[in-house]
């Protein structure tokens, strides 16, 4: 019985000590579910802040694109806005001086007509005084106007023609003889005054080489160092089989002269590689650009024309690399600028004015393959822009009759810049070559329906075309030049620009047997 009782004591501490176990299993189970319960909200909490972060973080780039966008956007609409602005301002200064011109010719218009009123009631006065003197005359005289008129033409008339026409041809060799003479003095003077070099220069330029192993080394791998030169010149660069030398090619003397210095530079230093190609071109420029400047300037200094622009001092030396008929234009401006003041000082006239238009009458060369037209007419808008004299100006654009002479000045560096070019050695060109130029011309104005004859002159820069006035009316006259320069345009390969004149007039001849 004890046994039996010890037995379920046993068994109840037995099983209260299971239960006990499994309780605190449970709890501790419990915990532990708890604590991942947790982790795993905690880790959930954070993967949501980072996707929220992540997100914010991908929004404000979003919105610092758009944003960027936006002012990139703005800025192009404002400076579009600005350039319109400037547009519209220069339209409105261009209105507003028209307005004041027209409000000008207006007041002028109605200033002539109070003066041809004037004029009108003065000559009506005259005509009724005149005739008042008539008719007393008639009354003194006894006999009428027409009779006395008839009288005094039959009495006078022989001989005053014969005299008039004595006094006329007197006056006219007079004149003729003295002109002449007077201006064959002091050109004459002006060429033994004047002796110029001259220089023969190319348009291509050659820079010789030490060996000809150096011009593989100019080519580089591929092709890479002469298509540097090139990029950074403007000028082509010829290897062919000349020995020890590489032919630079360029319509720009400037920068046919930048790259020439360039590469002797490179040849001489021995690195020859783009970086360094371009380092060398751009200091070779700015050396050449300070060259060209100090030639202006002293271009200025040696005809005393003081006070001239900066802009034209540049351009004045950009012609020290710049050639006509291979005769050098800054040489050519200098001759002018002297025989100018030698012209003027015999004339009595203003030496430092004329040494300056001669000067400047070319200067619109150093941009003529820059800007559309004659040399002559850009040449006198950049000096009128800078500020030279209305008379010089004047002058520079008068010099090869882009627009009528008014002024001896005009005349002067006409003059002046025809005996420089036509000095003997001046300027270079094949005999064959030009006769034939001249010959072409005449043969392009003859083919035209109603043309009469046609001549070349001024060294084949003008041509003047005569046609049949009972073939062509003026409009027609007017066409066939437009179609003469058309074609001479599409045929012709020449300097400068060629002037085409075109004359019809009418003659009525008689002869007395």
């Amino acid at each position: 019985m004890a046994a039996l009782v010890a037995l379920a004591v046993g068994l109840a501490v037995g099983f209260y000590l299971r239960k006990l176990i499994i309780d605190s299993r449970r709890e501790e189970a419990e915990a532990q579910g708890r604590k991942l319960v947790e982790n795993a909200l905690a880790e959930a909490e954070r993967i949501k802040k980072d996707a929220i972060l992540q997100s914010r973080d991908e929004a404000l780039k979003v919105k610092q694109e758009a944003e960027n966008d936006v002012r990139e956007r703005k800025k192009e609409v404002a400076e579009e806005e600005k350039r319109l602005i400037n547009k519209l301002d220069q339209m409105e200064r261009k209105i507003d001086l028209l307005d004041k011109r027209e409000m000008e010719l207006l007041k002028k218009e109605q200033a002539l007509v109070r003066e041809e009123e004037k004029l009108k009631n003065r000559n009506l006065d005259i005509d009724r005084l005149i005739e008042e003197q008539r008719s007393q005359l008639e009354k003194i005289a006894g006999i009428s106007r027409d009779e006395a008129k008839q009288l005094l033409i039959e009495s006078i008339e022989s001989e005053a023609r014969m005299e008039a026409a004595k006094a006329v041809v007197r006056i006219e060799n007079e004149m003729k003889m003295k002109a002449d003479r007077k201006a064959k003095n002091i050109l004459a003077l002006a060429i033994s005054r004047y002796a110029g070099d001259y220089v023969a220069e190319k348009t291509v330029s050659v820079v010789p080489l030490p060996g000809d192993e150096m011009k593989g080394r100019i080519i580089g791998r591929e092709g890479r160092n002469i298509r540097a030169i090139e990029a950074a010149t403007g000028i082509d660069v010829i290897i062919d089989d000349t020995p020890e030398a590489v032919i630079l090619s360029g319509f720009n003397p400037v920068r046919r002269e930048v790259a020439r210095l360039a590469l002797e530079r490179l040849i001489a230093d021995g690195r020859i590689h783009p970086a360094r190609i371009e380092e060398v071109v751009n200091k070779v420029a700015e050396e050449l650009e300070i060259g060209m400047r100090e030639a202006g300037e002293q271009a200025t200094f040696d005809v005393g024309a003081h006070g001239v622009n900066p802009e034209l001092i540049k351009l004045l030396g950009r012609l020290k690399y710049r050639t006509s008929y291979s005769q050098n234009c800054l040489q050519h401006s200098l001759e002018v600028a002297f025989l100018c003041g030698i012209m003027a000082a015999e004339l009595g006239l203003n030496v430092k004015q004329a040494k300056r238009a001669g000067l400047l009458h070319d200067i619109g060369k150093a941009v003529d393959h820059e800007v559309e037209g004659s040399h002559a007419s850009i040449g006198a808008d950049l000096a009128k822009k800078y500020g030279e004299t209305a008379e010089v100006v004047h002058a520079i654009g008068a010099h090869h009759e882009d627009i009528p002479p008014d002024t001896i000045l005009d005349i002067l560096v006409q003059s002046a810049d025809a005996l420089s070019g036509a000095r003997p050695g001046a300027r270079k060109e094949m005999l064959e070559s030009y006769v034939k130029r001249l010959e072409d011309l005449e043969k392009i104005a003859n083919g035209f329906k109603g043309v009469d004859k046609s001549y070349a002159i001024q060294a084949g820069r003008e041509i003047r075309v005569i046609v049949d006035s009972a073939k062509l009316s003026d409009a027609e006259a007017a066409v066939v030049t437009k179609d003469i320069v058309k074609k001479i345009e599409e045929e012709l390969t020449y300097p400068g620009q060629i002037r085409v004149t075109v004359i019809r007039e009418s003659r009525t001849v008689e002869y007395a047997r």
